[in-house]
């Protein structure tokens, strides 16, 4: 029976590499680090209005957050009770469903965010 040493017996992480002849070789997992979270005020969010691709429903976006998802899911479930709407985050983006861009603009300078309103309307 050989002994086990469970440092190099990575073989279930390494599954489809069979081998390689770069010596500086590091098998990449596929895990992505998130990148920090930026302090509201170093923040450069814009929020606009959008009808495409939405059945005709009108939403407001708010774009450009840098940060985790899950600060970006509290920031998102902050504005969506305070609005009294439904929403979504995802990608660096909320949307807050039917035309709040004012009332999101005004909240997330009141919550210190750096904020531009974007396009017409």
């Amino acid at each position: 029976m050989g002994k086990k040493n469970s440092a190099s017996n990575d073989w279930k992480d390494r599954l489809n590499v069979v081998y390689s002849t770069n010596p500086d070789f590091v098998y990449d997992t596929g895990e992505e680090s998130e990148p920090e979270t930026l302090e509201p005020s170093r923040q450069n969010l814009k929020v606009c209005i959008d009808r495409k691709q939405r059945a005709g429903k009108t939403v407001t976006l708010v774009q450009g957050f840098v940060g985790t998802d899950d600060d970006l899911k509290d920031l998102a479930k902050m504005l969506k009770n305070k609005c009294g709407v439904g929403g979504s985050s995802k990608d660096g983006e909320i949307l807050i469903q039917g035309d709040f861009k004012q009332k999101v603009y005004d909240l997330l300078v009141q919550a210190g965010y750096k904020v531009k309103m974007s396009g017409g309307n």
